[in-house]
């Protein structure tokens, strides 16, 4: 004012520049509105990258501009959004630089639970057409998880109850992750901690839930205005691990409660549902062996009673044997006689076969073989001295047609003929020496055949104290034939004795005796 009256002119007209102008209304208005609370609703909401809030509000006659700056909009329980009914807290400034005056904004609150009210119910109605609190996306609770996540205040009361009913009802292994639980930090950590359990990969170096918690303990719909933000909501709706909502009291209903896989009325009732009694478990599972056992032994019972009565209706064990046992010995009695016959035949068999070997005969194939490897070896030897005076007769060729700068070539042919000729007596050296050792394996094998012949032949068998009795008709094997004879020979291992009569008639060398000849 005082700049008023200083400008006033003698004809009682000011002038002043625009700046004055401005600078005088800002502080009038800077001066008379310092703090007021402003009621109104809210519209045109607008946030930009720097993240100040613009935004209006207004009356069903005016509108004032409104603004709070990015400090102030992190200090806001609630956020105002636009058709919301808000009480503002805040300062009268004007803006010179478009003639405009706003209402700087340090605190919003609705105007009223009906308001909370209304926005709450728009929101459910939006994220529920969605399908976020369809029931068919919820998925069931782990009987008895291995690891439970919490998502809550790490200072409350909250998670001591928590932990103290997991240990009294069956101690598990919990992950805390801190997080406000109300004010304008919570929805954004509540969801970052949602989303943190899940990033966690199963088998690392830190375990992953198996179901999770986020528990809350009561207050006023203000406070638990966190847990009906859209980012916890979709967060939960997202949620990959089974989670569990306690949030405030029984009557307390958020729209993560809705979200949620599971609701309990609170905290405490959250860390009950999680898992079962552990004593519970023990004494159900004592109930099911103590039935076991006993079913067990019932039927053992019942099972040997029915084979006792059914052995009743079997035939005794010796009648059953009695048939089996008279085979055996049927077959039994019939093996030796079968034994020896076979015996007998295979006997007669080989003696038959052996007569026709001679060593004479081994002896002369022996001598074809090795005629015949002499010949192949003098060929071979032959084949390699015409093909290496061949090989020599084209190197002298060449070699006439060097010139003398290849004579370190020629020698080294030299050489490598040298070496050739070596091999090659090395090889014929090796030959002989197969040869020699294919010839003495070879006698070796018939020495071992011609004792196998003498060691089978009749002629041992006489060494073992039995004799051949020929008659007239050749070798005689009844008492009836030796008594019709004229003559009887006994051949011994040693020689023959004549026995009356004339000798019995040999006729070409003598044959092995057949079975029962010998006594």
């Amino acid at each position: 004012m005082d700049l008023l009256e200083d400008r006033a002119a003698p004809g009682n007209q000011p002038e002043y520049t625009v700046s004055e102008l401005s600078g005088a209304v800002k502080r009038l208005i800077e001066g008379e509105f310092g703090l007021v609370r402003v009621r109104g609703e809210v519209g045109r909401v607008s946030r930009p990258v720097s993240g100040h809030l613009y935004f209006d509000l207004k009356d069903d006659r005016s509108v004032i501009a409104a603004i709070s700056w990015k400090g102030q909009v992190a200090r806001m329980q609630v956020r105002p959004e636009e058709g919301m009914e808000v009480v503002a807290t805040g300062r009268m400034t004007t803006f010179p630089g478009q003639s405009k005056y706003q209402l700087i904004v340090e605190d919003v609150a609705p105007a009223g639970a009906g308001a909370l009210m209304a926005m709450l119910e728009k929101r459910k109605a939006q994220l529920q057409a969605e399908g976020l609190f369809d029931t068919g996306r919820k998925r069931r609770i782990p009987f008895l998880p291995g690891v439970i996540g919490v998502v809550t205040s790490p200072s409350g009361a909250v998670i001591r109850d928590i932990l103290h009913r997991l240990r009294d009802r069956f101690p598990r292994h919990v992950l805390i992750w801190p997080v406000a639980v109300q004010g304008q930090a919570c929805a954004a950590e509540v969801a970052a901690a949602i989303r943190g359990f899940n990033a966690i990969v199963p088998g690392g170096p830190v375990p992953r839930p198996d179901v999770l918690i986020v528990a809350r303990g009561g207050g006023s719909l203000e406070d638990l205005w966190g847990f009906n933000e859209e980012i916890v909501v979709r967060a939960a709706a997202d949620s990959a691990i089974p989670l569990i909502s306690a949030v405030g009291h029984e009557t307390d209903t958020t729209l993560i409660d809705l979200a949620a896989d599971l609701r309990a009325p609170t905290p405490t009732a959250a860390a009950e549902l999680a898992v079962p009694v552990r004593l519970d478990l023990l004494a159900g599972l004592d109930d099911l062996g103590a039935r076991l056992s006993r079913g067990l032994a019932q039927g053992i019972a019942q099972r040997g009673q029915r084979l006792r009565d059914l052995s009743r209706a079997l035939p005794r064990i010796e009648a059953l044997m009695a048939t089996p046992v008279q085979r055996l010995d049927s077959a039994g009695g019939r093996l030796a006689g079968a034994l020896s016959l076979s015996v007998s035949r295979r006997r007669g068999e080989f003696e038959r076969r052996a007569g026709g070997v001679s060593p004479q005969a081994l002896m002369a194939l022996v001598g074809n073989r090795r005629e015949s490897l002499v010949r192949r070896a003098d060929m071979l030897e032959a084949r390699m001295t015409r093909r290496q005076d061949q090989a020599q007769a084209r190197f002298d060729n060449w070699a006439s047609r060097l010139a003398p700068s290849l004579a370190r070539m020629i020698s080294g042919a030299a050489r490598e003929s040298a070496d050739n000729r070596r091999k090659l007596a090395e090889a014929s050296a090796r030959l002989d020496l197969l040869l020699r050792q294919r010839l003495l394996d070879l006698s070796q094998r018939l020495e071992a055949l011609d004792r196998t012949r003498q060691t089978l032949g009749y002629g041992e068998t006489l060494r073992r104290g039995y004799a051949v009795v020929r008659g007239d008709s050749g070798v005689l094997t009844s008492r009836a034939m030796a008594e019709t004879a004229t003559g009887l020979e006994i051949e011994f291992h040693d020689g023959r004795l004549a026995i009356g009569g004339r000798a019995a008639p040999r006729k070409g060398p003598s044959k092995p005796p057949e079975q029962g000849s010998l006594f």
